[in-house]
């Protein structure tokens, strides 16, 4: 590792094979915490190549424990986290209305690393029990529509370095791979990211792969469709900006979509949302950002009638209905 950290602190790059070799060097814990960080380090400093990211990803995959929910055509809502913005689980949330609203999801999720509350820690907050066995994700599946997995139970690199990421408390190359990594390598994803660069990294990566997709950023920063500025959405098809006025909503302030200074008070959110009672601002960007996620799956649907389709979902009560029967499942 300290040839490598010297080549990277000299501005070079890794190869595709060698991003590859680190990361399963990482998984069998050849490596230390120490070194772990510095190598998280580099990243920050500098933007992460096509090769190096692909490589990283490749490695994850090829180690991973994998399930087969193919049938499904699923979709994932998942954003790099990173942003800073400590926003409650807006992307968790989107999923449960996605179901609610008839399509299948498969939520791949961690703890929160730079934030009060992942999505695992959303769903521990409810009692979720994780599991890795695949008739009850897909009885959960047919029951209402989503399956959780929780990142590190399939992904041994990923459980190594959880102490490490949780420690340095700042976003990482680990960040931008969780997505990217959904075990099930789901038919359609929403991905948001934290800045410009990283949409067009994606937008590159996904091009080269089958899954049907849309990455999303918000201009001032939130790694999902916030309503608090102008937002960028790419799709295989078009890239386009967007107002939240565009789309008939009303512009909120970052304050309006924090997740509160605990897991327990990011889970209250949650449950204010899917249970209709949450503030305009909270249950907008959530119906947002579950719309475009139906645009991924549906392409022929104006953005509008997405809109529609998933404000419904919440309202009648058939997003809460799937969280309750997930929940009667898996805890």
């Amino acid at each position: 590792m300290k040839q490598i950290l010297y080549r990277l602190f000299e501005h070079r790059y890794l190869g595709r094979d060698e991003a590859r070799r680190i990361l399963n060097d990482i998984a069998t814990g050849k490596y230390n915490d120490s070194q772990i960080a510095s190598l998280i380090t580099v990243f920050l400093m500098r933007n992460i190549s096509v090769e190096e990211l692909t490589g990283f990803r490749e490695s994850l995959l090829e180690m991973r424990l994998p399930v087969d929910l193919s049938e499904y055509k699923p979709i994932d809502i998942v954003g790099t986290g990173g942003d800073g913005k400590n926003t409650f689980n807006i992307s968790t949330t989107a999923c449960f209305v996605l179901a609610g609203a008839g399509y299948h999801v498969v939520k791949h999720g961690n703890y929160g690393a730079t934030s009060v509350s992942g999505a695992s820690n959303v769903m521990e907050q409810h009692g979720v029990r994780f599991t890795t066995d695949t008739a009850k994700l897909r009885r959960s599946m047919d029951s209402c529509r989503i399956a959780y997995l929780h990142a590190p139970l399939f992904n041994p690199a990923l459980k190594a370095v959880a102490p490490v990421r949780k420690s340095l408390g700042v976003r990482s190359f680990f960040n931008m791979l969780g997505p990217l990594v959904n075990p099930v390598v789901p038919a359609y994803q929403l991905l948001g990211v934290y800045n410009l660069p990283l949409l067009r990294l994606y937008s590159y990566t996904y091009q080269e792969s089958a899954t049907r997709f849309a990455v999303v950023h918000s201009l001032d920063g939130f790694d999902e469709i916030s309503l608090t500025s102008e937002f960028k959405v790419s799709m295989p098809e078009k890239e386009k900006l967007y107002t939240p006025e565009m789309l008939g909503f009303a512009r909120c302030r970052e304050s309006d979509l924090d997740g509160g200074e605990t897991a327990g008070e990011a889970a209250a959110i949650f449950d204010r949302v899917l249970e209709n009672r949450a503030t305009a601002a909270q249950r907008n960007c959530v119906v947002a950002n579950a719309a475009f996620a139906i645009q991924v799956i549906c392409p022929e649907k104006k953005i509008e009638a997405c809109i529609a389709e998933a404000g419904e979902a919440l309202e009648s009560g058939r997003a809460l209905q799937a969280f309750k029967t997930f929940l009667t499942l898996n805890t």
